[in-house]
Order: structure tokens, then sequence, then C-alpha cells
């Protein structure tokens, strides 16, 4: 009886740990193992992953099968959990860490991608490497702003800023750096660079009563998250969630590092910015009927909402606040999750591969699970915990993202040693099973959340909380702590920044009812929406091709829906913007298609046109570089040249849409740095700017269209006014050139 009580005992551990702890149909972790299919990948112990997956046949990038830690990561904190895949799939993120951190003492992006990213060290930052690399976050931060003082802008798609406007993710990371080192220098040196960029951000992006211009952030190919038929320009009209939040959350960082410096007035100037957009941001995007915020709005000269559920600002919405409490907890019900995980969008683009599109980027992942945790949803958290474990684990390494078809790295690109998604594997046990909250410059609290399935005693050593070494240990599971002991003392679960030495925090946890029912998670197939229909002006009717297995059409004017329909045609014989939607027999929808007009439209020549281009940018140009041109010729703009001036006459007063038509091929459409700026006045009063992002090396024969400005004109003649501000100035810093040819007005 003794020896089988004894072999009783041995066995324990073991049949707790073959317990499954999460499991959707996907994917099963159980104990130490990651099951999917034929496929299986588990712990071999605390430094060692093995795994037995297969990829994708032909597919071009290796897969790891064994994961076997490389680097001394002694001087992190160290982890002892009751699951020895957790604690080895941490210890994998300790020794990428390791390896991110370049010989400059920068942070890499990933093991495909060298040098230093805006958006990816500061989502990076903000995840966990503002407290785990506080020097090289310092550094790379610093790499980031260019010789105005303005937050570099990475290259992306039409010349980068302003099509892509999402730099300011890098104010966040800065005060996330701040509340860890405390260091004045660093905040005196970060808070003029931020108020920079957001003046130049309020004369270009930002919206009067509205949202923020410019790209989703992070989502940088434009054809994996737009309808093929926005242009560059159209993306910079666009306002997206993602980004709009970026700014928000910057607007309010800037208030309190203004606070921190003394600049009260300053201070409540941004703060009041920071709730007016976050009151747009409510107003301008919620979706009732779907329980989360639209992904962008889009159009010409009517926008209309993209009512895709996009993860990454939903749990921004929710980490900062920028959603009210009561609709945090319906973002967390709401929100499509497939059997891989939360989708960096839904529901996926069906003519399009896999990249933003239909994927799951684990770091986006870690973010969307601490905001599942912050509301109380256990199984989003335990889900959301596995949709980062099961890849991590069957790759043996932090990968960049993953098809959601299937769960596999066969996408566009794939990279291995992600910077973001290491950090996210690492924020997950560090913010969300010990609590880790920085809440401000001068205090650490603790914010525990631990699913039951994975209740047990945690052990994080040597944390180090700026003169402070702290040892954590949780116990039990819950939402709630239920008690909190530092150096055997009960206390409020707050550390002091003034703390010095070695000490031991002891924490147990509780479960609380928190809402009136167990939060869900919105479970759903990996839904594909319709085709984009392709419409066209017919003698008097908006014609469209058909679209297999559609359940019926949407007509809209001016942005509006004005009628139903199974015809593939609708009668335009009022004055206005026609698009269409296609509609599944689900309900699920289609881009709408390109905005088409029946309203009069006037073309106005440049005075002092020229058929050859002058500029330094294309004194080599092949003859016969410039063609497509209408009338003579074209205007050239650069930093020097005059401001531009169109007489314009109009005989009837109303609502009119401006736009110009230009070229720019100073660089490719989908990076570099050289989109054109100008802002637009009529009779001396600004009315907006306008961009002329690229649209291909070389493409100078290639006339597109900026965006539209709307505007009020009275009747009779008056003075268009194109020129170049210093608001203007793009992320290059030299070149900021183009070609115009017409001055397009429409009456609305």
């Amino acid at each position: 009886m003794k020896h089988l009580l004894i072999l009783l005992i041995a066995m324990l551990p073991l049949s707790i740990q073959a317990q499954d702890i999460v499991g959707t149909d996907a994917y099963t972790w159980r104990g130490d193992s990651i099951v999917q299919g034929p496929f299986k990948a588990w712990a071999v112990d605390e430094h060692h992953i093995r795994s037995t997956y297969s990829a994708q046949p032909h597919f071009y990038m290796p897969i790891n099968k064994s994961w076997r830690q490389k680097n001394d990561i002694s001087q992190y904190p160290q982890l002892k959990s009751p699951h020895r895949l957790m604690t080895a799939i941490y210890n994998m993120g300790l020794d990428e860490m390791v390896n991110a951190v370049e010989p400059d003492t920068t942070l890499r992006t990933g093991k495909e991608w060298a040098g230093v990213w805006t958006r990816d060290v500061s989502y990076s930052i903000i995840l966990s490497m503002a407290y785990m690399q506080p020097l090289a976050s310092e550094i790379s931060l610093r790499k980031k702003v260019n010789a105005n003082g303005r937050i570099i802008q990475d290259t992306g798609s039409g010349g980068a800023w302003p099509v892509s406007s999402d730099r300011m993710i890098w104010a966040v990371a800065a005060w996330e750096l701040y509340k860890v080192t405390g260091n004045r220098e660093w905040l005196e040196f970060a808070y003029p660079v931020i108020k920079a960029s957001l003046e130049d951000d309020f004369l270009v992006t930002h919206v009067e009563g509205g949202l923020v211009k410019g790209e989703t952030s992070f989502i940088d190919w434009r054809e994996q998250s737009y309808p093929r038929w926005m242009q560059t320009a159209d993306i910079y009209q666009s306002e997206a969630l993602s980004t709009s939040v970026v700014h928000a959350i910057a607007l309010d960082v800037l208030s309190k590092m203004a606070s921190c410096l003394k600049k009260n007035k300053e201070g409540k100037a941004f703060a009041k910015k920071a709730e007016e957009l976050r009151q747009h941001i409510n107003e301008q995007l919620w979706m009732e009927d779907k329980g989360y915020y639209a992904m962008y709005n889009y159009g010409r000269k009517n926008n209309i909402l993209n009512p895709r559920a996009e993860t990454l600002g939903l749990a921004l919405s929710i980490l900062y606040d920028i959603a009210p409490q009561e609709r945090q907890v319906r973002i967390s019900e709401s929100n499509p999750t497939t059997p891989y995980g939360p989708a960096i969008f839904y529901p996926q683009i069906s003519d399009m591969p896999a990249y933003h599109n239909n994927a799951l980027w684990p770091w986006v992942g870690a973010m969307w699970t601490l905001a599942n945790a912050k509301v109380g949803n256990e199984q989003g958290v335990l889900e959301g915990i596995g949709a980062l474990y099961r890849p991590a684990a069957l790759f043996c390494t932090n990968k960049e993202n993953f098809n959601l078809d299937n769960g596999d790295i066969a996408t566009e690109l794939n990279s291995s040693n992600m910077l973001w998604c290491l950090s996210g594997n690492i924020a997950l046990i560090q913010k969300m099973l010990f609590g880790i909250y920085l809440a401000d410059e001068n205090h650490l609290e603790f914010r525990n959340f631990i699913p039951r399935a994975l209740e047990g005693h945690y052990r994080l050593e040597n944390f180090r909380y700026h003169d402070a070494l702290l040892n954590i240990n949780v116990n039990g599971a819950g939402n709630r702590i239920a008690s909190f002991k530092l150096d055997g003392k009960v206390t409020e679960p707050v550390i002091a920044a003034d703390l010095k030495g070695s000490h031991e925090i002891d924490i147990s946890m509780e479960y609380a009812a928190l809402y009136d029912h167990e939060l869900r998670v919105n479970h759903c197939g990996n839904r594909k929406a319709p085709l984009t229909p392709i419409a066209r002006m017919e003698e008097g009717r908006l014609c469209w091709n058909p679209i297999e297995y559609i359940g019926h059409y949407v007509v809209l004017r001016d942005g509006q829906r004005i009628a139903e329909t199974r015809q593939t045609s609708y009668p335009t014989d009022i004055l206005g913007e026609y698009q269409v939607i296609g509609v599944a027999g689900d309900g699920t929808e289609s881009f709408a298609s390109e905005p088409l007009s029946n309203q009069p439209t006037v073309y106005y020549e440049m005075p002092d046109e020229k058929s050859v281009a002058t500029s330094p940018e294309l004194c080599n140009a092949p003859s016969g570089a410039f063609e497509g041109f209408h009338g003579a010729g074209f205007a050239e703009v650069d930093h020097n040249t005059a401001p531009i001036n169109i007489s314009v006459e109009v005989q009837e007063a109303g609502d009119y849409a401006l736009s110009l038509v230009y070229a720019n091929g100073n660089g490719p459409v989908n990076t570099e740095n050289k989109c054109a700026i100008r802002t637009i006045s009529v009779d001396g009063k600004k009315q907006g700017i306008v961009v002329m992002p690229h649209r291909g090396s070389g493409n100078w024969f290639d006339w597109g269209r900026t965006n539209t400005l709307r505007t009020h004109l009275s009747a009779g003649r008056h003075t268009v006014t194109i020129d170049y501000r210093p608001e203007n100035e793009n992320m290059n810093l030299r070149t900021n050139h183009a070609l115009v040819d017409r001055l397009v007005v429409t009456k609305l």
C-alpha cells in the first residue's frame, strides 16, 4: 500500500500535465503539448521545444523542427510555472529577444527584417521591451526621429506620411519607457518631438470635428486591406479606427508629459483634444448592431463605413479606455474569432492571398488577449493564449503571421524571431499572469488575471523595477487579488518607484462575479466577403458585373443606401455619386464599388503650363517620359516653386469638391517616402491638404487624382491657390515634388 501511494503521488503531476487547457476546432493545448491534426509540438524541458510540423508543400521558407536555448538569459526575469510548455515558450521569447539586440544596441525587427521600424519597435516597447530592454528601447526610439525633430513615419503606401499616419504610436512607447525609467532627460527630449509631430498632424491628418486620416495602423500593404479601386490618395482620405485610436492615446500621453514638465496649460489643451477625438471615435465608428467599431470609413466625395472588425484597433480601444466600459465588454464578446485565433480583420478579402488579409499576427493576438483580461473574459483569455502558444510551439520560433485557413506560415512574407511577436509572448506572462502594470512614473500596480484552467503556483524571479528586484509569487486563479503581501506584510497591490533592494511579493487570487453572465467568445468560421462589384455608368444607369453566390445588391448614392436589388443595374436619374455593394446570402457584405459620379464637373488647366519638366529629379528623364497630360502641359511643384493661382468661374452658389490631376513618379506605390503634399486655398482662405502619392517609379505618364476637398463657393469668380507650407514637409525632407495637370471642380 505504501509503494502504491508513492506511485500515485509520483504520477499526479503527469495527470495534471495531461489535462486539456484549451482547445478549438483547429488545435488542442494538452499538458505540455500542442496537437493540431497529425502534428504535435511539446516541451522536452524548459529550454527545449520539439515539433513534428510539416509546412505546405513547396513553400519557400524553412520550418524549425526544434528550439533549444542558445543565449544566456539568466539576467532576465525567470519564470517558474506548473506548465513546462508555458515556461519553455517564455524562455524562447527571452532567447530570441537576446538575438534581437543588435551590436549598436538597437532592437532588430525580425530575422528577415533588419533595422528599426517605428511601429514595430513602438508596439514591442509597449508590450514588454520598455522594462526588458530599456536602453535598447531608448536608442531605438531616438533613431526614429528625423533632422526636423519629428517622428519618422516608416516608408509605406504611396510614399509614407501622410498616407500612412500611425507614427504617433512612438509617443505611447516613449511614455511607457519613461514610466519604467523615470528619466527626466528622456521626458524632456520626447515631449517636443511628440508635440511638433502632432502639431503637423493637426494641420494635415486630423479632421476638424472628425477622425484621423490615413492608413490603418501597421496594415501597410494597401491591396491587403482596401478595395482594389482605392488609390493611395483615397487611403489618405479614409479614416481608420486603429490610427485614430493611436492619435487619441498619443494626445493623452502628451497631456501627461506636459503635466510632469509643469506645462499645465498645454497639458489641459492636449487632454481636451484627446477627449474630443475619443468622442468622435465613439460617435462615428461604433456599430451598435455588431457590437464593435468599424475598421475605417472610405470613399471619395462621400465616406462610408467598412463594417469589418479590426482586432488591433478594438484591443487598443479597450486597453486605453477609448471605449466606455459597457462597450469594452461588448467588443470582447463580439469580435469574430476563428479556430486559430483573432484575425487581423474579419471577414477576409476572398481574392487576396494571406499576409495582413486572412492572417493571425501573434503580437496583435497578445494585445487582444490582454484586452480580454482587462474586461474579465476568461474564455477569450484562454483562447488568446492558445492562439499564441500553438504557432510558437509548432514552428519553434516567434513567427510573423499565420494563414487562418490552416494555421500555416504559407503567407506572402514571414520572418522568424519577430520582435513584436516575442514581446507579446513575454507580455502575456508578465503583464497578465503576474499582473505587472506601470500605472505612472511613480508606481507599479498589480492587475493579475489567471484563468481557472491555469490555476496553480507561479513565480517570477528578479523582475527589476527601478532600484528594486522583485520576486513575485502568484497562487490560485481568478480575476481579483484576494491577498497581497510585500515581504510578508499585507498591503495594497502597489509598489512605489523609490523601493530599493530585493523583495518578496505574494499574491493570492480569487474569482469575483463581474457581470450577470460569463463572458463569451464570438466563434466563427474564417468567413470570406464577396468580391467587390466593378461598376460603370451606361446610358443613365449604374451597371455592374454579376457576382456568383450573391444574395442581393445594395445601391448607394452620396454614401446613403437607397435601394436593394437582385438586378445588375440601377437608374441614375438623380445627380450624385453612386456605388454598389454585393451581399452574400449570409449577410456578409463586399466592399463598395468605385464611386462614379454624374455630377457637373469642370476641369481647369494650370497657368504657364510646360510640356518638359526642369527639376533636378527629372532633368535626366528620357524623351517621351511625360505623356497623357491635357492642354499645353503641366505645372511642376517642388519646395521652392511659386504658388499656383487658378481662376475659377462658378455659375451657381453651392457645395463643390476640389481635387487635382497629378503625376508622381518619384517612387513605387508600396514603399519609400516622397509623397508630395500641398495646401489648397480659395480666395486666400485655407481649404485643406491634398496629397500626391507615388504612382510608380518613373511613371510620369500615369496621371491620378488627389483626395477631394469639400467647400462652399458663391456664384462668381474665385482664385484657387496651390502652395507649399512648412506643415507640408514629408518624411524625405529633400524631395516633395510632383507634376500637376488640372484642377477638378465638381458641383455636389
